[in-house]
């Protein structure tokens, strides 16, 4: 039988406890009992950085936003596709999970908020989205991607007024880059109306059905 996982830290959101725990080096994230991340298996966090920076390909001293940090997997993915002169922008809800990337959890992800091209700001994603401008790259990695929600329930994540947000935000030819959990095609169309270039792509073989959706904004003619 493996060892249970130690409970490190807890704290309560609007979602239900946030946890962190700990087994050996392995790190593991859940919230209101269910599972979110571990850091044994980032295959997807990793993905949806290294696709989006792939996309959106080479520029000086690029600009990039990290919508959630998680475990930190997304954005250490981010710095080692990244030039030493880019500059990341990672926003983050919740300051204590800002305090287990800089404690605990930092050997597991390479010390990657001690990185001089990071800034974190705790604040709600969009928030930051919509008082940015001229972006290269915008990537999210929430622990819930583009879904149904209940009809008269506005999305402000990933809805319209959203997906606009986002594409004011981005420069020429800028990329937003979203993992899903699994492929939600009324979010490729919110996109393609705004005028984005989408693309699906899929994450590894067999598993979970996870997607990262790939949409690109037009460079200047």
């Amino acid at each position: 039988m493996p060892r249970p996982f130690t409970l490190l830290d807890a704290v309560e959101t609007r979602e239900g406890m946030l946890e962190l725990r700990q087994r050996g080096d392995d790190f593991l994230v859940s919230i209101g009992g269910r599972v979110l991340m571990s850091s044994h298996i980032h295959r997807t966090e990793d993905a949806v950085a290294r696709l989006g920076i792939e996309r959106m390909g080479p520029r000086t001293a690029p600009r990039v936003l990290i919508g959630g940090l998680g475990l930190g997997f997304t954005l250490r993915a981010a710095l080692d596709a990244l030039p030493r002169d880019a500059e990341v922008k990672v926003a983050e809800l919740t300051a204590r999970v800002v305090d287990w990337c800089r404690g605990p959890v930092a050997p597991a992800i390479g010390h990657a908020l001690d990185d001089p091209r990071v800034d974190v700001e705790v604040a709600d994603f969009m928030d930051v989205v919509r008082r940015s401008k001229g972006v290269d790259a915008i990537v999210i990695d929430l622990y819930e991607g583009p879904r149904e929600l209940p009809r008269g329930v506005p999305d402000p994540l990933y809805g319209d007024g959203a997906v606009r947000a986002v594409w004011n935000a981005l420069g020429a030819g800028g990329v937003y880059a979203v993992w899903s959990e699994e492929p939600y095609v009324p979010f490729e169309h919110r996109l393609a109306r705004q005028g984005f270039s989408v693309e699906r792509a899929r994450v590894g073989r067999g598993g979970p059905r996870h997607a990262v959706y790939l949409a690109k904004k037009p460079a200047r003619r």
